[in-house]
């Protein structure tokens, strides 16, 4: 539990280095100890069925068996570069050991027989136990990167016997931390050669393949031209939303031509999803555009009514969400043709009077930092008795590839607050060297230096809140917010954008290892006390961090998730996190829907978006509703 003590709210600005996971194996090598001459690693067969062979591989400090070994057991014992390992053909030969595995890790590979040109899939399952004295990070971070070696590009076995071999000699050589691997090989239904791609590098690997894996982060970083759509033409006048954006700036942003972009905004009006505003100007028409008030200024707002809790959004699916919270919903918008609009959602949950907005536009250019900053503090000068603040929309995950306790799924919910003795709740990265990064996904060769910001509320009070509600969430009480979602999903089912859960296949988690090189792994198998039920979202305490270093390079995000237990990143809100402090909130949360594995703005998908949204809406509604009731005057 937090406790609501008052903390320093000042921004905390300062420097990070980030150590590099080669560099904390390497000091955990340090850690260990120097590399035991004694130690054999013993390879025994566990169990063999028709569709199945599971492996143990051990390291075992003892003088190497002979050709026979104990019980009558063959023994194969290596020698010449490869003395050491030890490989018993009999199961009986190996020590009972009933200890459960320390982490799982889990993926897929093609398989091509020679002889019939038959393809069929095998599920790989690598179980890891540790030496004693390692930390939990150290361990994970062992298992990580044991299988990025395992798997690299440059050398990936291509047969049994070259990945068996593979995994002694890294443990031989490379991982001392690692006490015990054991290895299932599984194979699956035959599939058709037409359902996966035959990867660059020339061995088959993965359910769909790393070069489709790789080319989607090409497409995610590139600047390439890609042909504009009538979905791509909305995308861009939704997220400028409430701003009226003209044909021009679409053309200039998308870099076409004009007379096309015309021709889309003129089938997207046909079909009511946009309007025109002063002539060459278009925005976002919404179903219950009858409701909306266009206004020159807000009307004023007798003193009983003014709203105590104010909400702000991102996207316009994010918008959309919030507002199916709000009860006695009212919204205006003031529209300016020159400058900045906004638009301002009223209404109440619960006993709380709220105000809801939207920034016109959230990203890494300083313009759009201005422009966030700008619009905050224009809602909260607009509306002085707001006493809480909520950032509601969608972010990227942090997934934790070897422990279901930990991992973060897309759909799941994280709510800023401090962990341990992370004193903040939110943190802005930004490089202070470049040297060390070659590329967006390189491996870091050294430490990287960051300079960083953060931010903490001086009173805890919705942390708490949110702690309290992810107790009930864990005694399977999911009614606290499932139950908001439903109601709101059933309020949006006539919008054009759906906020149906996606189908769970298309969360696919991938794994950088090196370069623009992914590949698709398995979500981590659930265990312990908080098994996944269904398809209900996970909720999660912890700090979220942004900036575009980070936001753009896997090996980095995942780093400093390390470092700073960060749960997930966030697009760029850093400027509208210094204007709630310049405000002097002192209640303040960022509540998240994870809809990628990224920073939440789509690059490898959006489909996951609106839902994420509705989710983290529900969290919120749920927050509010536990807040006190407001002291009436």
């Amino acid at each position: 539990m937090h406790c609501s003590q008052k903390l320093d709210s000042r921004p905390y600005v300062g420097r990070t280095v980030v150590v590099s996971s080669r560099k904390l194996i390497r000091d955990i090598h340090n850690k260990m100890g120097q590399v035991d001459l004694q130690e054999k690693i013993i390879l025994t067969p566990r169990k063999k069925t028709a569709k199945s062979t599971i492996i143990s591989i051990e390291r075992r400090r003892a003088e190497a068996p002979e050709e026979n070994g104990v019980d009558g057991s063959k023994v194969f014992v290596a020698g010449g570069p490869h003395k050491g390992i030890v490989i018993q053909k009999d199961a009986l030969a190996a020590i009972p050991d009933n200890s459960p595995p320390k982490l799982t890790l889990e993926f897929r590979v093609f398989l091509v027989s020679s002889a019939t040109n038959e393809h069929s899939q095998e599920s790989r399952t690598l179980w890891f136990w540790f030496k004693d004295g390692l930390f939990h990070t150290e361990e994970a971070c062992s298992a990580q990167e044991f299988f990025k070696d395992l798997v690299s590009p440059v050398d990936f076995p291509r047969d049994y016997v070259g990945f068996i071999k593979k995994i002694m000699k890294l443990m031989q050589t490379k991982y001392p931390q690692i006490q015990k691997v054991e290895v299932e090989l599984r194979h699956l239904e035959p599939v058709e050669r037409s359902s996966f791609l035959v990867p660059r590098y020339g061995y088959l690997l993965l359910n769909i393949g790393i070069e489709q894996a790789s080319q989607e982060m090409v497409d995610y970083e590139s600047d390439n031209l890609i042909e504009v759509t009538e979905a791509i033409v909305l995308e861009i006048i939704e997220s400028s939303f409430p701003n009226p954006i003209s044909v021009s700036q679409i053309a200039n942003q998308t870099r076409s031509d004009p007379r096309k972009i015309v021709e889309l905004l003129t089938s997207l009006q046909n079909k009511r999803r946009v309007k025109t505003i002063g002539g060459d100007n278009f925005t976002r028409m919404t179903k219950n555009e009858d409701n909306i008030k266009v206004v020159r200024q807000m009307p004023r707002i007798i003193r009983s009514q003014q709203p105590t809790v104010a909400i702000i959004t991102a996207k316009y699916c994010e918008k959309l969400a919030v507002d199916a919270m709000i009860d006695d919903l009212e919204t205006f918008v003031r529209f300016n043709t020159v400058g900045e609009s906004n638009v301002y959602s009223l209404g109440t949950i619960g006993n709380h009077r709220v105000v809801a907005t939207k920034l016109p536009s959230v990203g890494n250019t300083r313009e759009a930092m201005i422009v966030a900053g700008n619009t905050t503090t224009r809602l909260l000068g607009t509306f002085q008795a707001v006493e809480h603040v909520f950032l509601v929309g969608v972010a990227g995950g942090v997934p934790h590839y070897t422990d279901s306790q930990r991992h973060i799924r897309l759909g799941d919910v994280v709510v800023s607050a401090p962990i341990q003795d992370k004193r903040f709740i939110y943190m802005y990265c930004e490089e202070k060297r470049k040297q060390n990064l070659n590329n967006s996904n390189s491996q870091m060769e050294e430490n990287v230096e960051i300079e960083t910001k953060t931010w903490c509320p001086p009173d805890l009070q919705l942390q708490d809140i949110a702690e309290n509600i992810r107790h009930q969430v864990i005694k399977n009480d999911n009614s606290v917010y499932i139950s908001h979602f439903h109601q709101g999903l059933e309020i949006l089912s006539d919008q054009d954008i759906s906020f149906l859960r996606p189908p769970p296949e298309s969360d696919k988690l991938y794994m950088s290892i090196g370069g623009n090189d992914l590949i698709e792994v398995n979500h981590p198998t659930d265990r312990g006390n908080e098994i996944r039920t269904g398809a209900t979202p996970r909720l999660h305490l912890g700090p979220i961090g942004c900036g575009y270093i980070v936001s753009r390079n896997d090996i980095l995000r995942q780093e400093i998730s390390y470092t700073h237990g960060i749960l997930a990143y966030d697009s760029e809100f850093d400027q509208v996190l210094e204007s709630i402090y310049g405000n002097r909130k002192d209640n303040y949360v960022v509540i998240r829907g994870i809809s990628d594995y990224v920073d939440g703005t789509g690059g490898r998908g959006k489909e996951w978006q609106a839902y994420a949204s509705l989710v983290a809406s529900s969290v919120m509604k749920a927050m509010i509703l536990e807040l006190p009731n407001p002291v009436q005057d």
